[in-house]
This record gives C-alpha cells, sequence and structure tokens, in this order.
C-alpha cells in the first residue's frame, strides 16, 4: 500500500476503532503507521426524524481506494457529504487528514453524479475550473489542465464543448476538472451511473488505468458490485437504513489490470457472491 507523509490524529483510541483498524491489517489509530486518510467514529446523521446512518466506524488508508455499496436511499451520497466537510454528522466524529469541522473541505474533490459541465466552455476551460477559481490565470489554468488530456484519452478534444462529446468523454472531463482541484481525497459518487453498460465497461478500465499509478485517496460511491470489486482495494457493504456496516471486504493485491480477465475469474466470482449475499442480508 502507498505511503504518505501526513501526520497522525493523536487521540486517545476507542475499541471501536481499534477493532476497524485490526481489521483492516494495522493497529489502534493506524493501519499504516498510524496514519489515516479519512476517519469516521461514531458516526450517526439524521434528517429531521429520519435516521439515515447509525453508528458508523471507519478507518480509510492513504492512498486507498475504497468502494461504498448499498441498498438506494441507504445514505451513501449523504456519507460522502459528511466525509467532505459540506455536512457535518449528528453524532461522532470526522476527520480527513487529521482535520475536522470544515476544514475537511480544503482536503476533499467532490465528483457528484452528473457531470455539471459548463455547455459555454470548451473541455479544457472546463477541467480547467477548479484551478481558475482558486486564482490561476487562465493561460496557465488551461496550461496545467491540457498537460493531462492525452493521459486521460482526450487529446484532440480540447476546443470541443460537451453538448458535442460523448457521455464517457464528459466524465473523463469531469473526472479531471476534479484531479485539477489538487486535493488528496477524491470522492466519486455514481461517476459512471448514466452511461449505458458498454461505455460503463469502458470506463471503469479506463479509471483503473488512471488510479493505479495515483496517490489519491479515493471513496467511490456506486450501486455497481462488479465496479466496486474492480475498482477498489476494499468494499464495504452497508446496510438499509439507517446505514451501518454490513460487511467489509478486502480486494486480493495488486488489482487485476485486465477487467474481462478481472471479473470471469473464480475468485471474483466468489468475492461478488459474497458482495451479493451481505446487500440482500443488509437490506432486511
Amino acid at each position: 500500500m502507498r505511503t504518505t507523509s501526513e501526520a497522525p490524529i493523536a487521540e486517545p483510541q476507542s475499541v471501536t476503532r481499534a477493532a476497524e483498524a485490526a481489521a483492516q491489517g494495522g493497529t489502534a489509530g493506524g493501519g499504516q503507521g498510524g496514519r489515516a486518510a479519512v476517519e469516521l467514529e461514531g458516526v450517526e446523521h439524521s434528517f429531521g426524524e429520519l435516521d439515515v446512518i447509525r453508528r458508523l466506524d471507519l478507518f480509510v488508508r492513504p492512498g486507498e481506494v475504497l468502494s461504498i455499496v448499498g441498498p438506494s436511499g441507504c445514505g451513501k451520497s449523504t456519507l460522502l457529504e459528511l466525509v467532505s466537510g459540506l455536512r457535518e454528522p449528528t453524532r461522532g466524529r470526522i476527520a480527513v487528514n487529521g482535520q475536522g469541522g470544515a476544514a475537511r473541505l480544503r482536503s476533499c474533490a467532490y465528483m457528484p453524479q452528473r457531470d455539471l459541465l459548463l455547455p459555454w466552455l470548451s473541455a479544457l476551460d472546463n477541467a480547467a475550473l477548479a484551478v481558475r477559481i482558486a486564482g490561476v490565470p487562465r493561460r496557465e489554468a488551461r496550461k496545467r489542465a491540457g498537460e493531462h488530456f492525452d493521459r486521460l484519452g482526450l487529446a484532440g478534444f480540447e476546443g470541443v464543448r460537451p453538448g458535442e462529446l460523448s457521455g464517457g468523454m464528459r466524465q473523463r472531463v469531469a473526472f479531471l476538472r476534479t484531479l485539477m482541484a489538487g486535493r488528496p481525497v477524491l470522492l466519486l459518487d455514481e461517476p459512471f451511473a448514466s452511461l449505458d453498460a458498454i461505455t460503463r465497461a469502458e470506463m471503469q478500465s479506463w479509471l483503473a488505468g488512471v488510479l493505479g499509478p495515483d496517490r489519491h485517496t479515493v471513496l467511490l460511491v456506486t450501486h455497481d458490485v462488479e465496479e466496486a470489486l474492480y475498482l477498489s482495494d476494499r468494499v464495504i457493504v452497508l446496510s438499509s437504513r439507517p446505514a451501518g456496516v454490513a460487511d467489509r471486504i478486502e480486494i486480493p493485491a495488486p488489482r487485476a489490470a485486465d477487467r474481462a480477465a478481472a471479473v470471469t475469474s473464480p475468485e471474483f466470482a466468489e468475492l461478488k457472491e459474497r458482495a451479493l449475499r451481505s446487500l440482500a442480508e443488509g437490506a432486511r
């Protein structure tokens, strides 16, 4: 697993948190030398009288790709909003790179379900938008974004507007915009949900290639169990609302580069069956 130089969260560890860390191959307070990229302890959240998330403990290692699956309406997107700092939990503690409260926003880049590209801007200007908002001059922002177009399969489409791009290419531009924010933690909320099955499979292979050499910590919300197992180092299965952890699935390392070979292997089939069984049991 990749490492980071960020400081550990220094405070007393609870028994629950110690068990969570141990289950993930670490010790209390740190699966990677005591460092957590994202940490939730006793998190609960409600909207008025509607309980969405019950007591939830989670320890995400630096550089880890973690997928979150669960029944519709169980609070997966709400969980990303809580991690990002867009919402505060009703109870419990959340830290991102050791920071709580609104400071979490400085460490997280959030990609929502819809690409939300601005139709009047080119693909290049859409990708550079986060950098422009940070105050970087337009020419420099475009230069920085343009350096990634070839790697992300977008070379030659810099001047094209969103309405002329395919769904898969729009998602790549939206992902690049998220990446250009320069935050160490990426929160991806159903990034391929709107795509057809063939394009979705292509985008999964593409994203696996991008995440392979990348050093970001990624939390990916998806309804697609196969997508979660293929892209992740670990999968968290949530129960129905109020959401709790129904299962934690470790993916054997290294993750397979070839999607077709990965999803048709006996080992993958076993993990998929386990995840589907956990989903069914958690939905009861």
